[in-house]
């Protein structure tokens, strides 16, 4: 009787694991505390007025944030690659509402999702930051 409670035990403790592979491999960036205001009015910004733009900001987060208009809504993501460590070429390059790392790779993710483009084995999507909209002024915290 003891051998069957202690199967069972076992059989549950290996199926309720926590860790699946995605979250163990989705661990290359670093939980940084995010917190930046932009003004829509200034001419580095101006473009997230019209759909399908989107800016770089850096020196904030990983590699920087990046923000994306609908013309609807904002959205705004870590600027590093998470498919990758962090190094020289794992920053994205924004290109309208998608955007690719610098390796030889090119990772690709759409900036209203922030899903890998073609998932080609790309297990992480981009992180994600909170935008709060007050008239011209967009804070960008996590």
């Amino acid at each position: 009787m003891k051998s069957i409670f202690f199967l069972l035990f076992i059989l549950m403790l290996s199926s309720c694991s926590g860790n699946s592979d995605v979250e163990r491999n989705c661990n290359f960036l670093l939980d940084i505390n995010v917190q930046v205001s932009i003004d829509l009015n200034l001419p580095q910004y101006g473009q997230l007025a019209f759909a399908g733009n989107s800016v770089y900001i850096p020196n904030v987060g990983n590699a920087g944030v990046i923000v994306a208009s609908t013309g609807a809504d904002f959205f705004a993501w870590d600027a590093s690659d998470p498919n990758h460590a962090p190094n020289d070429c794992s920053a994205i390059i924004p290109n309208g509402l998608n955007g690719s790392c610098g390796c030889n790779d090119g990772n690709t993710y759409n900036f209203i999702t922030g899903t890998p483009q073609d998932n080609d084995g790309l297990r992480c999507s981009l992180r994600n930051y909170r935008i709060e909209q007050n008239g011209s002024i967009l804070n960008i915290f996590n």
